[in-house]
């Protein structure tokens, strides 16, 4: 396993403050220990997976960080800000926006009401046209309420969602899951297209050949901890290690 100073000294962007700094991060549901000594770095404007296999501790570790999982330990530190003690309505304040696997869309409200229903946490967030420019599909649905929608679709309003808040640091939870190969590539299209803004991504996958097109970096998670970090381009060569971390 790469120490935590190993890693840093790996990545090209190691000589700029991380965004999100997470350490020795131990979380539980319940009495079940999920997460054990969980430590990454992810600077501004990359975007970083967290690769595993089902039950590793991916995505505990991004509700850990978002602050849905209350029973943490460790640190998450946020622009230099602690968020391990804080509640999720301030942790998102602060410009974090997870979008969870399940997607969350109300089902009886429309495409423009789930749209506008998200609060604005930072200025700069999108305005329904920016949404609608990045995924056209939303404005030709509009008026359809959300269990009208494909699973495509639901996935374009989950993140046209979130991009409303103003958030900066993005979270997202197996978005290509369950989706066609074309929309598996309009996602990744979108996720390119936002670090080209500037946005900071994390990114949990269980599609690694779709995460290889838009990471910079890929962290590998096996029971609750960090085992490799994988720069994006020495994926080729590290494939003997990837097959063995998650049979590809």
């Amino acid at each position: 396993m790469h120490s935590t100073a190993a890693s840093q000294s790996a990545s090209p962007s190691a000589a700029t403050e991380p965004l999100l700094a997470v350490r020795d991060l131990q979380a539980w549901y319940g009495e079940s220990h999920v997460l054990h000594g969980m430590a990454f770095d992810v600077h501004p404007g990359e975007v970083v997976t967290l690769l595993g296999r089902n039950g590793a501790g991916k995505t505990t570790t991004l509700k850990s960080i978002m602050g849905v999982i209350e029973k943490r330990r460790g640190s998450i530190r946020f622009r230099g800000s602690e968020l391990v003690g804080l509640a999720s309505r301030h942790i998102a304040r602060k410009g974090i926006a997870w979008c969870p696997e399940e997607r969350g869309i109300f089902s009886s409200l429309d495409v423009k009401e789930n749209l506008l229903l998200p609060p604005i946490v930072a200025s700069g967030g999108f305005t329904l046209e920016q949404v609608f420019e990045l995924f056209p599909n939303l404005k030709e649905r509009l008026h359809s309420q959300g269990t009208k929608l494909s699973g495509g679709e639901q996935q374009m309003l989950a993140i046209g969602r979130i991009l409303r808040t103003g958030a900066r640091l993005l979270l997202l939870d197996e978005p290509t899951e369950g989706l066609a190969p074309v929309i598996v590539q309009q996602i990744g299209h979108m996720i390119r297209k936002l670090k080209s803004m500037g946005f900071t991504i994390v990114l949990v996958e269980q599609n690694f050949h779709a995460a290889a097109t838009v990471a910079d970096r890929h962290y590998i998670v096996e029971q609750g901890r960090i085992v490799d970090e994988i720069a994006n381009d020495r994926l080729e060569a590290s494939m003997g290690k990837l097959h063995r971390y998650l049979g590809v």
